[in-house]
């Protein structure tokens, strides 16, 4: 007899079943539909098949893991749609776009009819309902398949694996190979809807909010600007996917890949100091999410403004924290850090009034360690050829600009848009890349555990949704801080820790979904590491910035 639980219901069978049977007895009608279940740590697709005793939690599109789920089933359903329209194009998945993806299609100028012939075909592979079925392929089996394929970038990758086999999708006579669980057929993907984006397309998902429609389209142009650029940046360095990378690691061009990388952010920092310059702007506010690389990129933009003659002041937000019992309480009850009301507004707007006014003012210092604002703070004033430098997560919310008159600032985002791919039909998310970054800098300087770095990221996420987000396509200045040849250098360092968390603790399945993605890159040699500039973004994670004595 197998005892299976879920959601505090119990259901008791003689035979082994389905995790999609099981759901089926124990979630009543109202319950959102189950794309999958986490078990032990780990996840389950819903034809996994249970043997013994265990205890199942559903995963929905509201879970982040369920619309993963949902996603890669959908990618399945348009690689397919494609290959049967257009058998020789080359499907190239770019980045997400809000609740979107966009897509290019290699080799083939795409057209509205394009779009229009592609969606049909995808609904009607979602009507035929066909099975994803999943295989085991030896190594040798799918390195050949995919070289056959045309698809070498995923051949490649999968020779850099010592595994002996893989677990391969097929699907309507197309295979592949996903990195992670996917539904049981096609039919269970029905809402989506594809959009023409010259020079290529966009694929909306449903929207979270209601996952029984497709997401609005939101039109981000600045955004699409800066991944355009950064991908013809990956083209420059012929480096777009993860198979690239290691062959310049095994080739020992990692060094000279280094040097290009940050050449190119040199001179879209030079470029940016002169574009405000231009602007006359008074005060430029930095803004970004979580570990985008605020705090280097601030101090870089100062040495930058004054090669032009400037004498820049930074300030850091940081300052302006309420005192702790002040903040206001999340759902759970605890201080919202992530909360612009977590700032003292009124004081903020006050001060750089002040300054841009030419007033002495007095501006606060907080106190991390006690959760308080010093007693004493330090007096400023603003010199005729000084520019303010404001750093802090909410630097576009235009609530901290009113007073304000628009010339006299500049609005600077930046954050770490990842336009380097696993391969082509699976690409690394932007989110994940920022965690890694935030668990090795907490880890090393801050005296935070990957486990918490961990527990407190769904809260971090909400707070970038909501106080973030909305208003990155205000800015006037958008910047991309992702390194391409970053994630070989965290690796050393990340692995480890990630993968010393069992599947006992909550984050576990968070820790190896990371430490599965960080497997499909060679490290970094230690010989090489000298060649990251002591001035790079980077060194802000992994130690070494002479900016300042601590991250």
């Amino acid at each position: 007899m197998i005892r299976i639980t879920c959601n505090e219901k119990e259901y008791l069978s003689e035979r082994a079943i389905t995790v999609a049977q099981v759901f089926s007895h124990l979630l009543d009608e109202n319950h959102a539909p189950a794309l999958g279940a986490f078990c032990g740590g780990r996840v389950l697709e819903l034809n996994s098949i249970l043997k013994k005793d265990c205890e199942l939690t559903p995963i929905t599109f509201s879970h982040e893991e369920g619309r993963r789920i949902y996603e890669r089933s959908l990618r399945f359903i348009l690689l397919l749609a494609v290959h049967r329209c257009y058998p020789d194009a080359r499907v190239r998945i770019e980045h997400s776009i809000g609740f979107g993806l966009y897509f290019e299609l290699d080799g083939k100028r795409v057209t509205q009819s394009d779009v229009l012939l592609i969606e049909d075909t995808m609904r009607e592979i979602v009507r035929e309902n066909l099975p994803f079925i999943r295989n085991k392929w030896s190594r040798e089996e799918a390195i050949d398949y995919f070289s056959a394929l045309g698809w070498q970038d995923k051949a490649d990758l999968l020779s850099y694996r010592t595994y002996d086999y893989f677990h391969i999708y097929e699907c309507g006579g197309l295979a592949e190979y996903f990195y992670g669980a996917m539904l049981p057929e096609t039919g269970m993907a029905k809402v989506f809807s594809l959009r023409y984006h010259p020079p290529g397309l966009i694929l909306q998902m449903p929207a979270p909010a209601d996952p029984s429609v497709p997401a609005p389209y939101i039109s981000r142009p600045k955004h699409m600007a800066t991944f355009f650029e950064s991908n013809y940046w990956c083209e420059i360095l012929g480096c777009q996917n993860a198979a690239d990378l290691n062959h310049l690691i095994t080739d020992n061009k990692l060094r000279e890949f280094i040097r290009v990388n940050e050449a190119l952010h040199d001179q879209s920092l030079s470029r940016i100091a002169e574009d405000i310059l231009r602007m006359a702007a008074r005060a430029v506010f930095v803004a970004g999410p979580s570990s985008s690389g605020k705090t280097t990129t601030a101090n870089r933009l100062k040495i930058h403004l004054q090669v032009l003659g400037m004498k820049p002041i930074l300030i850091s937000m940081d300052d302006f924290y309420l005192n702790r019992p002040d903040v206001p309480l999340d759902d759970d009850g605890k201080p919202d850090l992530e909360s612009l009301y977590a700032l003292d507004v009124n004081l903020f707007r006050q001060c750089i009034r002040g300054l841009l006014d030419g007033e002495e003012v007095i501006m606060p210092r907080y106190d991390f360690s006690t959760g308080m604002r010093k007693k004493e703070g330090v007096p400023l004033r603003m010199q005729r050829n000084q520019i303010l430098i404001i750093e802090g997560i909410h630097g576009l919310n235009p609530v901290l600009h009113e007073g304000f008159d628009p010339g006299e600032i500049c609005k600077f985002y930046l954050s770490e848009l990842t336009c380097l791919n696993l391969d082509d039909h699976n690409r690394i998310r932007t989110t994940d890349a920022r965690l890694l970054r935030r668990i090795v800098r907490d880890y090393q300087f801050r005296g935070t555990t990957p486990e918490k770095t961990l527990t407190m990221w769904d809260s971090v996420r909400a707070g970038e949704e909501k106080w973030i987000f909305p208003y990155q396509e205000q800015a006037d200045i958008v910047f991309n801080t992702a390194l391409h040849y970053e994630l070989p250098v965290l690796k050393p360092i990340a692995y480890h820790m990630l993968s010393s968390i069992g599947p006992e603790h909550p984050c576990y399945f968070r820790a190896h979904r990371l430490t599965r993605m960080l497997n499909y890159f060679l490290p970094a040699p230690q010989d090489v590491l000298s060649e990251i500039p002591p001035l790079s973004i980077l060194r802000e994670f992994i130690g070494g910035n002479t900016l300042y004595d601590a991250p």
